[in-house]
């Protein structure tokens, strides 16, 4: 009796896998187990990036890894899409033939 939901993620890993693995496997996890997922899917998206990342970097600190990631996630419910990026990763929507310009990238130059 949901709607129905999609999650899609690409996480780009800097310095090694370990970060984008770790990301791959438990953001959507995080994401769900927020108490707000049901009726504010992009704060609970918010706060599992936040979840994620301290959590990581417990592991890297008992592991010694030096690593890290990029990402980019797409969250949709109904007829929402919830969009999330993470570093210069980039992510681009197209509506009917013509890009959408859902963020600025990242560039030296930006303020």
């Amino acid at each position: 009796d949901q709607e129905e939901q999609a999650y899609f993620a690409v996480f780009d890993g800097h310095g090694g896998v370990d970060a984008a693995i770790y990301a791959s496997i438990h953001l959507h996890v995080n994401m769900v187990h927020q108490e707000m997922f049901q009726h504010d899917p992009a704060e609970a998206l918010c706060r599992a990036f936040r979840v994620t990342d301290e959590r990581f970097v417990q592991k890297a600190a008992r592991e010694s890894l030096r690593c890290g990631t990029t990402g980019v996630v797409t969250f949709i419910r109904g007829n929402m899409l919830h969009v999330a990026w993470l570093g210069d990763s980039q992510v681009m929507l197209v509506r009917r033939g013509q890009a959408v310009e859902l963020m600025k990238p990242h560039k030296p130059d930006r303020e």
